[in-house]
């Protein structure tokens, strides 16, 4: 009866931080298609969306703020999720994809189809080949995640998680140059262009340039989110896990591949976006208090604060934009600074 008695404030703590970041995440939803440059007001914005409201607010709102704000919901939820598994495995705070590397990879083989591959538009450098840089992202990541593991795999199953994690620092430095390398090839106009993609950005998102990947994206975090129970499992340690009968070797490169895949499709949608993978599943697990991976809370809070940054990126120098990538290296900074000085 008493552990029954303590677990009910945990459940209702859970619950109630459950409340109040949707909440939240809805308020700044509202708040992101009403307020802008061109204010529309509350009444407004609901008359467009049921099929009314005149011309220049049905554009405003279903051309421009929407597709926006949804890419922002997909992107980090995306990135949270896949920060939360890649921490999970790798049994390391700074287990993220940024840090490991294989974003740089997706960034790579997303930039060889851009530059090499396609005529790369001052508009968006996803929007004339989606489909060609969504391959190019997602064979780039699983390149860089099979050199990653197979190096960390020679180190052994007990020391695997540390491996990863240094192999990948070194795998993300090496891609950055290369990198640098393919905007020194490209002319100006497609390195100017690539370059403010670089940087994460969901400025002019429409649509067209990404439907294709958030339709991925809404097929593939439902699949990865159902691996749960292998996350659990994973946790009790490997020896444990293996006298359970999961396959565990197996079961990570599926887990790491699932998040490569959420990686990659967040960067065909609005590029490479830095320590938001990195942040989110630490702030999951210190609200909701969970004993293991917050894997369903890590996707919530990436998309509440990557909604919150680019909302932050659109209208602090108003009229100007800046890439909302930015606005998460900064933040990411920030509380980088913090967990080393409360781990010391």
């Amino acid at each position: 009866m008493s552990t029954q008695s303590a677990l009910l404030p945990r459940m209702h703590r859970r619950r109630a931080v459950t409340a109040i970041v949707i909440g939240l995440l809805i308020a700044m939803l509202a708040l992101t298609i009403t307020v802008g440059t061109f204010e529309i007001s509350p009444q407004g914005v609901w008359q467009v969306l049921t099929g009314g409201g005149n011309e220049m607010d049905r554009y405003i709102v279903l051309n421009q703020r929407l597709p926006r704000v949804v890419a922002a919901l997909a992107v980090g939820a995306s990135l949270g999720l896949a920060g939360s598994i890649f921490q999970s495995v790798s049994r390391n705070p700074l287990g993220s994809p940024d840090i490991i590397g294989f974003t740089t990879g997706s960034a790579t083989g997303a930039l060889v189809v851009l530059l090499l591959h396609s005529h790369v538009s001052d508009a968006a450098p996803g929007a004339n080949s989606v489909l060609g840089v969504g391959a190019g992202a997602i064979m780039g990541g699983f390149f860089t995640a099979a050199l990653v593991l197979l190096f960390a795999g020679k180190s052994g199953q007990k020391s695997m998680g540390q491996s990863l994690i240094l192999i990948g620092i070194a795998m993300g430095a090496m891609l950055s140059a290369i990198n640098d390398f393919l905007l020194t090839r490209a002319d100006l106009d497609q390195a100017e262009s690539a370059k403010t993609w670089l940087f994460g950005s969901l400025n002019a998102m429409t649509w067209n340039a990404s439907h294709a990947a958030l339709l991925g994206v809404i097929i593939a975090i439902p699949l990865v989110l159902s691996f749960s129970r292998v996350v659990r499992v994973l946790e009790l340690g490997d020896d444990l896990a293996a006298g359970l009968g999961l396959p565990v070797r197996a079961a990570t490169y599926w887990l790491i591949g699932g998040a490569v895949v959420l990686t990659s499709l967040s960067i065909v949608i609005a590029g490479p976006i830095g320590f938001l993978a990195l942040m989110a599943p630490q702030l999951a697990h210190r609200l909701w208090k969970t004993p293991g991976a917050a894997l369903w809370q890590s996707a919530l809070m990436g998309a509440l604060m990557l909604v919150i940054a680019d909302f932050i990126a659109a209208r602090a120098l108003a009229p100007f934009q800046i890439p909302v990538g930015l606005v998460t290296g900064a933040i990411g900074g920030l509380y980088m600074l913090w967990f080393i000085v409360r781990n010391r």
